[in-house]
Order: structure tokens, then C-alpha cells, then sequence
């Protein structure tokens, strides 16, 4: 009670009852046994069932493509997803993207021109969390010359950047991918005030779960506290 009413002093609300309806996912790790996401389809389904009673509207699965999974290409995927789209007989879309790690061997990911895109051309990619790739302009530049647009996943997460460097990449035409558990301050104090920030200042384009495992996404819910303003703009990128 003392909380609750402290959060209203502060003008700061949740985002349950109802307010997740209609959003596209555009981040997870729903496919089972590809990456360190879900280890079985049925705790997939139970996942995908929580998600429609939040009224999620469209999923996309987007497994960890990196060389800590040299099996996860697009090819070998593909399989795997239709056989999840047989066992699901619910109302969500589902949809297969990937989670580009810009490592050594992002570019045979580029060479192969079968690349598992959000929307057409744009390219889910991360970083580590702590420096880029010495050679990240390069794989960037090829990657735009190829006519794919990068979409960064969780840029809120990325230790090594600071409010200018997000401004520097919005003009050069990079879009943001917001992860709801950093709001939850799932991945520490510091990348929740700058999804905060960056929310605040209108600089995500789509929003995700990075759904590793359903306990961890529930919990956060309920932690998720935003002002007026956060609020309204993270309602406008819910849904795409």
C-alpha cells in the first residue's frame, strides 16, 4: 500500500489490465531447442497461451544467430518453425525473424542473401554488451549497401553507449527495439533508466519480450511502473 501510493505521488502507473492488446512481439526466443531460449515445444505453447491472454496479436520467433549456434541458419530454421505452427492451433501470428549477433560470422550470414528479416528489410542485430565489433561500421555499411535497414535489439542494454551515441545512430538510420523486461529493471538499474529515457524521448520504433522463459516475462509485468508520457508512447509502438 505504502508503494502503490508512492508510485501515484511520483505519477508513475502499470501496464496491465488489458494494455499489452494488439501488440506485436518482435523479439523472442519461442523456438524450442535452437539457442538458450525454450527447451521444449510444450513449454513453447504454454508461453504462447499466457501471451494470448495478454492479447498479443502477432510473435516473431527470432532465434540467436551468432557462431555459438552454427546451426541456426536460415534453412535450417525454417523446418523447425512450420513444425511449431502445426502443434499451435491458437489466434496469434507467428512469424520467423533472427537476432543478427554482429560477430565473425555475421558476414556469411550476408553472403548467404537468405537472411530472416522483420518487415521486409529490416534486421534485428546486437552487439556484446560491453564494446562493439572492431569492425562495426564495416558490417554495418555492408549490411545497408545490401539494402537491409538494422534494427537494434535492447540498445538500452549496451554499456558502451551513451545519449549521444543513440542520437548519432537515429540520423543514421538505425531503429530502436525496446525490451519490456529492461523496464522491470530485469537487467539492472542502468539499462532501465535508459529504456526510460530512450522511451521518453520517442526513440524506439518497436517493442519485444526477448522471451527466454515465461516465470521471468510474468514477473517483470508486474513490475513495470511508467509516467504519463513513457506510457503513451510505449502504447504507440505496441502495435505494428
Amino acid at each position: 500500500m505504502i508503494q502503490t501510493f508512492i508510485n501515484r505521488i511520483r505519477g508513475q502507473q502499470g501496464i496491465l489490465d488489458g494494455f499489452l492488446e494488439g501488440m506485436t512481439d518482435c523479439h523472442s526466443h519461442l523456438l524450442p531447442c535452437v539457442d538458450d531460449g525454450f527447451r521444449k515445444e510444450e513449454k513453447t505453447l504454454k508461453a504462447l497461451a499466457y501471451q494470448e491472454d495478454l492479447g498479443v496479436k502477432q510473435i516473431w520467433l527470432t532465434p540467436h544467430m551468432m557462431i555459438d549456434y552454427p546451426n541456426n541458419i536460415a534453412s535450417n530454421l525454417r523446418p523447425k518453425f512450420d513444425q511449431l505452427k502445426q502443434a499451435y492451433k491458437g489466434p496469434i501470428a507467428l512469424f520467423l525473424g533472427g537476432e543478427y549477433m554482429l560477430d565473425t560470422g555475421f558476414e556469411k550470414h550476408l553472403a548467404s542473401q537468405d537472411l530472416l528479416c522483420f518487415l521486409h528489410n529490416k534486421l534485428l542485430v546486437e552487439t556484446s554488451y560491453f564494446s562493439p565489433p572492431f569492425n562495426y561500421g564495416e558490417l554495418i555499411f555492408k549490411l545497408k549497401t545490401q539494402g537491409y535497414s538494422p534494427l537494434l535489439a535492447h540498445p538500452e542494454r549496451y554499456m558502451y553507449l551513451e545519449k549521444e551515441d543513440y542520437l548519432t545512430y537515429k540520423e543514421e538510420g538505425y531503429s530502436f527495439q525496446l525490451n519490456l523486461m529492461s523496464l522491470a529493471g530485469v537487467y539492472g538499474v542502468e539499462s532501465m533508466k535508459k529504456a526510460k529515457w530512450l522511451l521518453e524521448n520517442d526513440m524506439y520504433s518497436c517493442v519485444g519480450t526477448d522471451m527466454h522463459r515465461l516465470d521471468i516475462w510474468k514477473r517483470s509485468l508486474t513490475r513495470i511502473l511508467l509516467n504519463r508520457k513513457q506510457k503513451n508512447n510505449l502504447a504507440a509502438i505496441l502495435t505494428i
